[in-house]
Order: C-alpha cells, then sequence, then structure tokens
C-alpha cells in the first residue's frame, strides 16, 4: 500500500477497533491491514497502537497520527475531484447505510444510473433498519429517516415525504372502509414498532389521537409489507414503503382526507468527519429521486 492507503487503513483501524474490521470495510484481507500497520510504525519509528486482549487502542502518537492522517485523506480526495473536473466522475469506495424496504424500493433500482455516471466508483451498501454506528462501520453516508435521536450527527435533509394508513382492497372489502380515526381503533392494526401504536391525525385544525391494536408487531419494514399485503390490517407508513403497490392499487391509502405528520429523510455523515464529494454526491443523486 502507498502512504494515503496506509493511512486509510490506520484510520479504518482506529475507528473499528479491530484490524479484521478494518480489513472487511477496505475490502482485503487481515494480513495485509496487519502488515501495513506495522510497517507504517517501523518507517515512522514510533508505535502507534497498543495491542491487549481488550483490543486496540491508539497510543498518543496514534492520536496524533489519527487526526493528521483522517484531514490528509479527505483533502486527498477532494484535490483529486478538484484536479478531475467535476465531469471526470468520481472513484474508489463509498459506504452507504440504510433501511432495507427504502433502498430496495427506491434507491437500488436506480443505482445503475449513479454506477454509470461514476465508472471508477463502488459501493458497499449495508442494509439494516436499525441505527447503526457509522464510524465503528466504516460508513461514508446514512440514509435515515424521521426524527434523529443524535441531534450532534453531522446531517441534511433531503426529502420530505407523506406518511398514509393503508390497507389492501380485500381487507377493506371485508372489514369496511374508515370514515374518521376513531374507526381505526376497531380494526386490526400492523404495529411497526419504530413508530409504536398511537396514531395523530390532522384537518382544518383539529387533532385527533387514536391508540390502535394489533396482534403483529414488526421490527423491520419488510414484515409492515409482507403482513399488509397478506390482507391482517391496516397501517400506518411513509408512502415510499408501498410506492409500487400505490401505483398499482394493489394497496389503498384510508382517511386521505385527514393528515398525518410527514417524514423526513436525512442524509448522515459520521460526527467529525468531512463529508466526502462521494458522499456529498450520493446525497444529491437521492435527493434527485425522492425529492
Amino acid at each position: 500500500m502507498d502512504r494515503l492507503q496506509a493511512m486509510t487503513a490506520f484510520v479504518r483501524v482506529v475507528e473499528t477497533g479491530s484490524f479484521s474490521q478494518a480489513a472487511r470495510q477496505i475490502g482485503v484481507g487481515q494480513p495485509a491491514i496487519s502488515k501495513t500497520i506495522a510497517q507504517l510504525e517501523e518507517r515512522l519509528q514510533v508505535r502507534l497502537l497498543l495491542r491487549s486482549t481488550h483490543g486496540l487502542t491508539p497510543t498518543d502518537a496514534g492520536v496524533r497520527f489519527y487526526e493528521r492522517a483522517k484531514t490528509a485523506i479527505q483533502e486527498a480526495d477532494e484535490a483529486e475531484l478538484e484536479a478531475k473536473g467535476a465531469g471526470a466522475g468520481l472513484s474508489g469506495r463509498l459506504r452507504v447505510s440504510a433501511a432495507t424496504t427504502f433502498a430496495r424500493l427506491m434507491v437500488i433500482p436506480r443505482l445503475p444510473e449513479f454506477l454509470a455516471a461514476h465508472l471508477g466508483l463502488e459501493i458497499d451498501v449495508v442494509l439494516d433498519d436499525r441505527v447503526i454506528d457509522l464510524v465503528s462501520e466504516g460508513i461514508d453516508i446514512a440514509l435515515r429517516m424521521g426524527e434523529l435521536a443524535d441531534s450532534a450527527v453531522v446531517a441534511r435533509r433531503i426529502a420530505t415525504g407523506r406518511r398514509s394508513v393503508v390497507a389492501t382492497p380485500a381487507y377493506l372489502e371485508t372489514h369496511g372502509m374508515p370514515q374518521v380515526p376513531a374507526d381505526i381503533a376497531t380494526h386490526q392494526a400492523v404495529v411497526y414498532t419504530q413508530l409504536g401504536n398511537s396514531w395523530t391525525f390532522r384537518r382544518h385544525g383539529t387533532e385527533v389521537s387514536v391508540v390502535v391494536s394489533g396482534r403483529v408487531r414488526f421490527t423491520a419494514a419488510e414484515g409492515i409489507r409482507a403482513a399488509v399485503k397478506a390482507d391482517m390490517g391496516l397501517a400506518v407508513t411513509s408512502d415510499w414503503m408501498f410506492w409500487p403497490e400505490l401505483q398499482s392499487g394493489e394497496v389503498l391509502r384510508v382517511l386521505e382526507d385527514w393528515a398525518l405528520p410527514d417524514i423526513d429523510l436525512w442524509a448522515v455523515f459520521p460526527t467529525g468527519r468531512l463529508a466526502s464529494a462521494k458522499a456529498r454526491a450520493f446525497a444529491d443523486f437521492v435527493e434527485t429521486i425522492v425529492g
């Protein structure tokens, strides 16, 4: 590895606390990472990492080198893009985190366009409905929906989506179409545990909260989709989650004259690190898809 690659390896080792994790993120074998760090320490004539049964921690010299290396990598990335010109395309590896269903329906089908515009770019897509640690996972940009739990994160709102109550025509034919929010309390609800079972509706300045009951609860959006499509009940969801079915009529909106709070889509970047040109370009791309 050259000097920049060696610095990148060291930064990833510090951020993950593991040779194997850093190797997985970079896409090389663990022995290559271990050898690179050893050669780096030998060249600098200083110990950068302390190795123990509890893991890897940077020495004082390692902390100072980490801060400088992180800045140097970011500046090199920007300098390369500037030299090539905006039309030359991006290169290297980009690690993206996103909720599984949103990525599958809204982002992945359009990825070929982004890759075609940046032939030198490789993308690792980490799919998880949970909020993962961006630094330890080596994530360059995460796509997150709703309120951000950590106010200290570096984030940019890239879209605002509609929330709706949805159900299949078959379910509504059997159980009836709710006319007012209170009617929902008599229906079976498919509950997404991340949203809870209390739904608030607004119309003409009036606000109504309804606590729903459901026999089935899901921790992932894929479960909500499957349950609704199996005629198991009503669900509150972003329109993004059922976009194909809403277009085809396979799933219908309920109580369309009542509004639920909108949901924001955020591009979130690792705290303490400048957003790379690749990450910013990807955020712009997603914004064109869903904005």
